[in-house]
């Protein structure tokens, strides 16, 4: 962070991230593990587009594991980590990964027992009602129904965009009712516990790969494009924002490092193609 006096008080600027196509072929070359977000990050205007998947499968091909590390619920992440080119998907903003073995079995590992998910249910479902009759526009998210362990309220996916004071009240909503609330660009999700995407990001270093991601963080990319990334950004020296990053910049509590030239899917394959052209020379 950067601060500045301004009317006799202390103003703090949140870094700008500078251009991708600054951050050197070396520092490229080093990455081992590329771990994205999925919506407005390898998607572009709701849909995946070939391009960003080809560039997942351009990576799987070339030996780099690659992770998403999204928001989506355990019914859409079971799917993608059975037929993706991905090693393994952390979800529902870290409540858990899955991951297939070698064998086809699908590991589960959640941040809370059953019971810890049973309870924070029933609790999220009657705070549902509350957000719902006090946010007009608010509506439940389509995917609501394969969520383990958060509350999706959707303000832009499936109907127009809320204001975004209509969006600040539904995270103080979570907040009033003592919930983590995170904002993506399409959601606003709540839970109850203490975890988030890098916390799970640690425990499947952990107990998948026998890495501790502060020592191998230097051979680690994260790309994203939201403020739910911000525990994302903050952690990784190597994080990278795509384009439409911008839309948040202003409000943004940690920024990435880096940001590249195009949003959405093709940013995300810029990045893909900067880091196996550096492997190659």
């Amino acid at each position: 962070m950067v601060g500045e006096m301004s009317a006799g008080r202390q103003v703090t600027r949140v870094p700008i991230p500078r251009p991708f196509s600054e951050i050197g072929a070396e520092r490229l070359a080093a990455i081992d593990f590329v771990l994205t977000d999925i919506d407005d990050t390898l998607t572009t205007d709701g849909r995946l587009p070939a391009r960003a998947y080809e560039a997942l499968e351009r990576l799987d091909q070339a030996g780099i594991t690659v992770v998403p590390v999204t928001g989506r619920p355990a019914g859409w992440c079971d799917l993608i980590a059975r037929l993706w080119p991905v090693d393994a998907v952390v979800g529902e903003n870290g409540a858990f990964y899955f991951a297939c073995s070698s064998r086809g079995g699908m590991v589960r590992e959640f941040a809370q027992s059953a019971e810890e998910r049973r309870e924070g249910r029933h609790r999220l479902d009657g705070l549902a009602d509350t957000i719902l009759a006090s946010v007009p526009g608010a509506r439940l998210s389509a995917d609501q129904t394969f969520r383990e362990a958060d509350l999706a309220i959707d303000f832009a996916e499936d109907g127009p965009r809320l204001h975004d004071m209509a969006i600040a009240r539904i995270v103080t909503c979570f907040e009033e009712a003592g919930a983590v609330a995170k904002v993506s660009s399409i959601h606003v999700n709540g839970w109850f516990g203490h975890y988030d995407k890098l916390a799970m990001t640690r425990r499947l270093f952990s107990k998948r790969y026998g890495l501790d991601l502060d020592s191998a963080s230097g051979g680690v990319i994260f790309v994203g494009d939201s403020p739910n990334d911000a525990p994302m950004f903050g952690f990784f020296e190597n994080s990278v924002g795509v384009a439409n990053f911008a839309d948040f910049q202003d409000g943004a509590i940690a920024p990435p490092k880096w940001i590249t030239c195009r949003p959405g899917g093709a940013g995300f394959a810029e990045v893909a193609d900067a880091i196996l052209q550096a492997r190659e020379d």
